[in-house]
């Protein structure tokens, strides 16, 4: 009797062990959600610096629960969705507003409408993930570049305005309302195109991608731990850039090839035509 209980007892816990495992993803959904949240009260407030925080904790914690489901095998349509609505809020919709109440707030009429293109380009590029992530995508690469980057970048602006290495070079780092308006209209047509954008690097020690990516995470953990006010909104531009340049040298490149394909193709053409008039009777 003690012995069939004993066998039936851990069965008995799994339907809950598994629906612990379960709510875990979901729950840091609802804190990246949180920490949106809380990123617009406080830009509301004038506290820009700590809302652009908020934003990079809302950033961890969509980075957590993706990798939990993943790792537990509890991914769901339910949990896509939900991070996907979540997604729309803390990089789309706080940003915008950060922005708005730093930069735009008194800008005009109509100067909001900037926010509007925004938060419709992250909602736009969610979308197209959802449709298309079940395989599209190259492994290793998003199409177009991230939502959470973009929010990211725009958020941390404050705290790099702030810094002392950007008050030495004002002439070159100080973007001002002009240079605002072009980097949230760059970001939103980054997310709409098709350029390919690095997930984030495998760590390993086996091979040399492994051995590169565990180098470039540690490099990323140092410029988080030592300087994150200058490294996350320069990490952000450079990643933008990032694609823009390797799609830019992938086009040339290919152009390139392609008078010598013709060339070589006219050549092959030329011998045929040659070896078939010696070979008519």
């Amino acid at each position: 009797m003690s012995d069939q209980v004993s066998v039936n007892r851990p069965e008995s816990r799994r339907p809950g062990l598994r629906r612990a495992i379960v709510v875990i993803p979901s729950a840091f959904t609802l804190g990246n959600l949180f920490c949106g949240i809380w990123a617009i009260v406080s830009a509301a407030q004038g506290n820009f610096k700590w809302a652009g925080w908020f934003i990079v904790f809302a950033g961890m914690a969509d980075i957590l629960d993706g990798r939990l489901a993943r790792m537990s095998h509890t991914g769901t349509r339910f949990g896509a969705e939900l991070d996907s609505l979540v997604d729309v809020i803390s990089f789309g919709v706080a940003p915008a507003m950060i922005m708005y109440f730093l930069e735009f707030a008194e800008a005009g009429k109509f100067a909001w409408t900037l926010c509007f293109i925004y938060v419709a380009a992250v909602a736009v590029r969610l979308a197209r993930y959802n449709i298309t992530a079940a395989g599209s995508d190259k492994p290793g690469w998003f199409t177009g570049l991230p939502s959470p980057a973009a929010g990211m970048t725009l958020a941390t602006y404050f705290a790099f305005s702030q810094t002392e290495w950007y008050q030495k070079f004002p002439e070159y780092l100080d973007l001002q309302r002009q240079g605002l308006i072009f980097l949230m209209l760059a970001l939103s047509a980054m997310m709409l195109s098709t350029i390919k954008y690095p997930r984030s690097p495998r760590i390993g020690l086996r091979s040399l991608s492994g051995i590169l990516g565990t180098l470039i995470t540690i490099g990323i953990l140092v410029g988080v731990i030592f300087a994150p006010s200058t490294f996350f909104f320069l990490f952000g531009i450079s990643y933008l850039l990032f694609g823009i340049v390797r799609s830019a040298v992938i086009a040339l490149s290919e152009r390139a090839e392609d008078p010598v394909d013709a060339q070589t193709l006219q050549v092959r053409n030329h011998h045929d035509h040659d070896r078939n008039e010696d070979s008519a009777p």
